[in-house]
């Protein structure tokens, strides 16, 4: 018998299932946690939602107003290229709304030990009422930064206060605030999204 045969040892099986092996070391499946986020959700959405109202007190205060000269028959006309700030106020406050949407979506991964779709349904939901805070109170914050003391006379020239004319900013702020949460859990690649980690 030589020394070569004796250190031999069996074969492996060539035909050893693939599945038997990955269930040895595979983790256990990550769960939706729900009860346990609610309450957490509630916050989120509460303290976002107010930040709406800082919002629309910034644009309020950046936002120009549209000067309007009074005619003989009363109605006011806006002076040349004045009109073009209605654009204006638009654009500033969309986005204003995107970039609280982004600030949200990230703020709200780093709660580490909350991550999952509860959180982020509360989210999108918190910036989509923000936005409608930023919308109507700062149009009011405006009205009273523009308000009129006296009526106008014939020939005088007054500020109209910066309005909304579209629900853009209302679309903006829950839109990037999904979509940077969802790329951010993208990039995570892992099942619990590293709440275990946490």
């Amino acid at each position: 018998m030589s020394a070569t045969s004796g250190q031999e040892q069996a074969p492996y099986p060539a035909e050893a299932p693939y599945e038997r092996l990955y269930h040895l070391w595979e983790p256990p499946r990550a769960k939706v946690v729900v009860k346990r986020d609610l309450i957490p959700a509630v916050s989120v959405l509460s303290f976002v939602a107010l930040l709406g109202m800082a919002i629309g007190w910034l644009w309020s205060r950046l936002a120009p107003g549209v000067r309007l000269r009074v005619r003989e028959d009363g109605l006011l006309v806006p002076l040349q290229a004045e009109s073009y700030h209605r654009f204006d106020d638009l654009v500033l406050l969309t986005l204003f709304a995107l970039a609280a949407g982004v600030v949200t979506g990230v703020a709200v991964w780093f709660m580490r030990e909350r991550r999952g779709p509860v959180i982020m349904i509360a989210a999108v939901l918190g910036g989509a009422v923000a936005a409608w805070l930023a919308v109507t109170t700062g149009v009011s914050f405006a009205e009273g930064r523009f308000a009129v003391d006296a009526p106008p006379k014939i020939g005088d020239i007054v500020t109209q206060a910066p309005r909304i004319e579209s629900y853009w900013p209302i679309v903006a702020w829950p839109m990037t605030t999904a979509l940077a949460y969802g790329l951010l859990a993208a990039w995570n690649g892992r099942d619990d999204l590293g709440r275990r980690l946490g």
